[in-house]
């Protein structure tokens, strides 16, 4: 039996109330964690003209959610696209729950049309927004916040879109300043004992692909499947892991060797 280490620990979930951050919040419950469920608290409507690529569950599921994994984990309602959301997020957490010692940041935004024609400044900005500019005020808040030498590690979550991917340009380009932020923060934390890394999945079915978008997709993907979200959490509990314990300033493809 591996021990992580992560029993009693306080881990942060972006995004937490559905789909992959779903399954990394019961991931890292197992393992004996109290989990902070993140969920989207506003009106998950697009702006006209726009379709967003995701769903935002709310907090009814992310409440009913922390209760399933209990272990005095709660849910923790934020817009991440405000500038004040990620110090009032990590703030609640805090004093509700502790100082945080694992953060994951895999809160995302992801819109239609986003090819190079169909670009406007406010589609690029809410990409930025919540893809990389939000992890990057958590990360500073959760090591503002911690606690004399306590352990903290954050792991980010990008996207094989952040290496190339057609008809995605701001949700790729956002994610590849997510994990630039991965490699920089890595360097500036190192010294105090944090880590910082990141996981870039594949295709990963959450219920949005249909048959044909399914087929598709396992076609182009070299060991013949898509993913499933447990495939991702266990790769982000490993990097949160005592096992993973100098290891630093790495992005992880988890995608079954796609976009190799």
């Amino acid at each position: 039996m591996i021990d992580t280490r992560l029993a009693g620990r306080n881990v942060l979930v972006t995004g937490g109330a559905g789909g992959i951050g779903a399954a990394i919040c019961r991931a890292f419950a197992a393992q004996g964690a109290r989990v902070a469920v993140h969920y989207l608290a506003r009106d998950a409507a697009a702006p006209g003209g726009t379709e967003w690529a995701h769903v935002t569950p709310g907090a009814d599921v992310a409440e009913g959610l922390a209760a399933e994994l209990g272990g005095g984990s709660l849910a923790v309602g934020a817009d991440l696209s405000e500038p004040d959301a990620p110090r009032a997020l990590a703030e609640a957490v805090t004093r509700r729950a502790g100082p945080i010692n694992v953060l994951v940041n895999n809160a995302a935004h992801c819109e239609t049309l986003d090819g190079i024609d169909a670009l406007t400044h406010g589609s690029l900005e809410r990409h930025y927004r919540v893809n990389a500019i939000a992890p990057a005020l958590l990360t500073s808040e959760a090591v503002r916040l911690r606690r004399g030498d306590d352990p903290l590690c954050v792991v980010n979550i990008s996207t094989d879109a952040a290496r190339a991917f057609p008809g995605q340009t701001g949700y790729g380009t956002s994610k590849a300043a997510l994990e630039a932020l991965t490699r920089s923060s890595a360097l500036d934390l190192a010294a105090r004992g944090v880590r910082v890394n990141a996981v870039a999945p594949g295709p990963v079915q959450t219920g949005w692909m249909g048959p044909d978008v399914l087929a598709d997709a396992t076609a182009i993907v070299p060991m013949g499947r898509v993913g499933e979200p447990d495939d991702i959490a266990d790769a982000v509990v490993f990097l949160a892991s005592h096992q993973a314990r100098w290891i630093t300033g790495q992005v992880l493809q988890v995608a079954g060797g796609h976009a190799l």
